[in-house]
Order: structure tokens, then sequence, then C-alpha cells
């Protein structure tokens, strides 16, 4: 997480491809001040297969938990689907209400793995999806 953190992948919103479908969303945390913008873009594939994620891109100020879990998601989500992108959001989000008790899939995850510490942290939660419900609402928005 501190890696991610200090090295952000994905930071300062990205200009779309013209040939993109793109989705943004904006998220703020009222209990701690974070807040985050996020742009999903999906490559359009010929021949009517599902688009994939090109690239993460977003902008935001808070924790370091906020921050490194938007770093995160945006590293590991690009070549997903649509589909894939939607299920690992679920896991991360399941994870992170588990309390401790779900074992992270560390070969779903990846390096979101490792934010199953914050969920015995209650407060700490809302930090950590920020960027990720955004993404959702992103993907949602992507035309």
């Amino acid at each position: 997480m501190l890696d991610h953190a200090k090295r952000r992948s994905g930071e300062d919103l990205a200009d779309p491809t013209a040939e993109n479908a793109c989705g943004e969303s904006h998220q703020y945390n009222p209990t701690c001040g974070d807040e985050i913008s996020v742009r999903v873009e999906l490559a359009l594939a010929s021949g009517g297969a599902e688009p994939l994620v090109e690239r993460i891109s977003w902008k935001g100020q808070g924790c370091s938990i906020s921050m490194a879990a938007a770093s995160v998601l945006a590293e590991t989500a690009p070549g997903l689907t649509r589909a894939e992108l939607l299920g690992l959001i679920g896991a991360f989000r399941e994870l992170l209400r588990s309390r401790g008790t779900v074992e992270p899939d560390e070969e779903l995850l990846g390096d979101a793995a490792a934010f199953a510490g914050v969920s015995r942290f209650a407060a700490r939660v809302k930090c950590a999806m920020l960027g990720w419900v955004a993404a959702e609402e992103a993907l949602g928005r992507a035309v």
C-alpha cells in the first residue's frame, strides 16, 4: 500500500481517446474529506466483442489508503472486460466489508489483496472503496 501511496499509477485525469467509450464519476467522503474523480476508458472492440478497459485515470486528494487504492485499481484494471472489472470491484467490496473474516483471493485481487487489513477498521473501509465506487459508477456511464 505504501508503494502505491507514494508512486501512484493512473494519477491525473487523462484525456480520453476519441474512439473509446468514456465515463467519469466524482466521489466525496464527508467523514474524512477524501475526494476523487475517476475516468474509465473502454476500447471498443470490433466484431461485437466485449469492450476492454483501456485505462483508468484519476485525480484526488485524501489519505494514503484512498490514494493507494485508486492507484492499485488503475494498475490492475486495464485489459479487463466490463464484467471482469465489475467482478473485481465486487470481490474488493466483499473483502473490505468482511471485518477480516474473508481471506483475500490474491490471484483475483492482485495488489488489492494488501487492503485486507483495512477491513478491520470500519472508518477506513470507505476510504479504500472511494475510487473503486467511482470507477464502478464511471463504468456505468461509459458511452
